[in-house]
């Protein structure tokens, strides 16, 4: 079986930057095993699988290791390859998930996502928290993933964690690190080694819970973000009652066939 296959970075205007996502378009879904084992072979933080389904379409999400329930990045890659590829003259399109229905428009070159927001709600600072970070946040809320706030970007650009750390934690799906940013309403970095991502370049998702409690901080409906990974990503987030709207680019980088 042939099947078409894009890679798309996310979350950046320029190739090599963002957020690499494959998305793989089928006119049905295949079983499980073999989409987990696509997403493996990609090696990358996301492959998405979408199918058309009444006017809109289905989507999933595999990282290397495991389906996940919300993904930003890989959603923003998909409506760029339906936008470009399967619907060219759509300006607006619908994904049914397992999060529910995210809907996205198009502005010229940018995306729009609609997303549900998250609460961020405190807790206790985990000790393998603590220890894979190797330094103590000044405090830790957790929803969907664990939020680390910290003082400085300078802070979060200077983490090496510990990744095996990281993994023994709860089942959680991943950590993020977060503070004010020095040209940025705020920057964060993202770690996920229990789903076989250690480090996510840009994660839309982790926005959901960030955009509101960051909102709440700084008095702002509607903040700019950075992502401060190696790769680097750019978030345009505006929270609206319990949705997000998360704004960014995507460039496509490849396409092609894969065999399976």
């Amino acid at each position: 079986m042939r099947l078409r296959l894009f890679q798309v970075d996310a979350f950046t205007d320029a190739v090599f930057g963002g957020n690499p996502a494959a998305v793989c378009p089928l006119d049905s879904w295949l079983d499980d095993d073999t989409l987990q084992a696509i997403a493996a072979e990609n090696n990358l933080s996301e492959t998405a699988f979408l199918t058309p389904a009444n006017g809109a379409y289905d989507l999933r999400w595999f990282t290397p290791v495991a389906e996940v329930d919300l993904c930003g990045h890989a959603t923003l890659a998909s409506a760029h390859v339906v936008f470009h590829h399967l619907r060219p003259g759509a300006g607006q399109i619908a994904f049914d998930t397992r999060s529910g229905r995210l809907e996205v428009v198009r502005h010229e070159d940018a995306l729009t996502m609609d997303f549900p927001a998250l609460a961020a709600e405190p807790v206790a600072l985990p000790v393998d928290l603590a220890a894979g970070l190797g330094t103590a946040p000044v405090a830790v809320f957790a929803d969907m993933d664990y939020l680390a706030l910290f003082e400085s970007e300078a802070e979060i650009r200077a983490l090496v964690p510990d990744m095996g750390a990281l993994a023994r934690l709860d089942d959680r799906r991943g950590i993020i690190v977060s503070a004010p940013g020095d040209d940025a309403d705020f920057v964060s970095r993202f770690f996920s080694p229990r789903l076989g991502v250690p480090e996510d370049p840009v994660t839309g998702s982790a926005h959901c819970m960030m955009a509101p409690f960051w909102a709440a901080r700084l008095g702002k409906e509607t903040l700019l973000a950075h992502q401060v990974s190696r790769r680097g990503g750019v978030l345009h987030c505006t929270v609206a009652g319990d949705r997000v709207r998360l704004t960014g680019r995507a460039v496509q980088y490849l396409e092609g066939t894969i065999t399976v």
